[in-house]
């Protein structure tokens, strides 16, 4: 029961993940069927991500009245009602109001099952669970492109899309009474295969959250590092189209790649993390991000673009999971499921803000700035995530300290 369990809580995350990469995908083709501006995809993208923080930080309190699974269903079928309107929406004023949807069906489902995850499993189902968003992530891009490629019918993208989320709809509906059996055997969830280290930072339990140090510095790594990854998710595809030029629908398969790249990595990672740290994983996988980027800088042939564009999801691949996890062991668990609706709400401010804002300078300047400003993001997360280290080494070695000098003086 608990192995079938975690594959409906993988299903989830693929719901999650489908309609994630699907504007950035179509919107050179919507863009030219609306005659909308080019900067209305970050409006579009600002829409999605308030809803989803709204939902996100209203998470705890809708939880505690329905529960996981209910709070599963409806997010996947709000987000699927919304895919299959913007198959009918006859103007883009009408996806921005089916946006608004779009977004509040995921923030509550993805605190609750990230916070969920971070506290009754390994790290390595972390990652397999965010492996399987970018299964949702890859597949959208790939069946976007089958529809542009010949006669632009980015609606029938969508459709096709929004059947696939509402099979899954039928498909949690019917597991919904297994949800309920799980969430009373684990009422008193203990983190699966942790030792007495892990509640080193328990003692901080009874501070409000803001103000345990290294907390500040790890909600910036997140804002950066979900602004980055959809920054390259929806502006990827307009860089190659005006930059590299490409068709949108081989534009749209390089962007599936970038999401591949995620999707594939984070699957190694979930065997990576039996042996290695995610402190050490987070490191590695932002210098891969950030040599990627580099890749897209310089005045390299076209075939490098996707090398670029596969590193920097190769990179990302290990940053998002491995950093929730690391929660409880951060900041102990007690104060682990509260974190968790911050974290997601502040990554997802970075989705709304960020994306927006490249779109903003590129529409007075040119899309070919997108290389330059994900190289930033990834060097800021970079120094946040090794500041945050550094916080957490001298906390260890004052614990140690403190530990030795009682066993003395008993």
């Amino acid at each position: 029961m608990a192995t079938l369990f975690l594959i409906i809580i993988y299903l989830s995350f693929i719901s999650l993940g489908l309609p994630d990469s699907l504007l950035g995908a179509a919107w050179p083709v919507i863009q030219a069927d609306f005659g909308a501006p080019f900067g209305a995809a970050g409006v579009l993208s600002i829409i999605i991500a308030s809803g989803t923080i709204v939902s996100s930080l209203a998470s705890g309190t809708v939880l505690k009245r329905l529960g996981t699974g209910k709070v599963t269903l409806i997010s996947c079928f709000m987000t699927a009602a919304a895919l299959l309107g913007f198959y009918f929406a006859p103007s883009i004023s009408w996806l921005m109001v089916l946006a608004l949807p779009l977004g509040l069906g995921a923030g509550s489902v993805d605190a609750a099952l990230n916070n969920y995850v971070a506290t009754n499993y390994k790290a390595h189902h972390m990652s397999w669970l965010h492996s399987f968003w970018g299964v949702g992530a890859t597949l959208g891009p790939i069946i976007m492109s089958g529809f542009i490629r010949e006669h632009d019918l980015w609606r029938d993208g969508y459709l096709t899309v929004a059947v696939i989320q509402f099979a899954l709809v039928v498909v949690l509906f019917i597991t919904l009474p297994l949800w309920k059996r799980m969430e009373k055997v684990q009422s008193h969830p203990v983190i699966e295969g942790q030792g007495p280290q892990d509640n080193l930072y328990d003692a901080e339990s009874t501070e409000q959250p803001m103000r345990i140090k290294g907390v500040k510095l790890t909600l910036m790594t997140f804002l950066f590092y979900c602004g980055a990854e959809a920054t390259v998710g929806l502006w990827g595809s307009s860089f190659l189209v005006n930059v590299k030029d490409l068709s949108a629908a081989t534009a749209a398969q390089w962007v599936s790649m970038y999401y591949g790249g995620i999707t594939v990595g984070r699957f190694i990672t979930g065997f990576v993390t039996l042996k290695v740290s995610n402190r050490v994983l987070i490191r590695s996988g932002l210098l891969i991000a950030l040599a990627g980027a580099s890749l897209l800088l310089l005045p390299l042939p076209t075939f490098v673009s996707l090398i670029g564009f596969m590193l920097i999801g190769l990179g990302f691949a290990p940053i998002f999971p491995c950093m929730l996890h690391a929660t409880p062991e951060r900041f102990g668990k007690e104060q682990t499921q509260k974190l968790m609706g911050y974290q997601m709400a502040t990554a997802y401010t970075g989705t709304t803000l960020l994306p927006p804002l490249l779109g903003w300078i590129a529409a007075q300047t040119t899309i070919a700035i997108l290389p330059f400003f994900v190289a930033i993001y990834i060097a800021v997360m970079l120094f946040g995530s090794e500041r945050v280290n550094r916080i957490m080494k001298l906390r260890s070695l004052r614990s140690e300290t403190a530990s030795t000098n009682h066993s003395m003086n008993a």
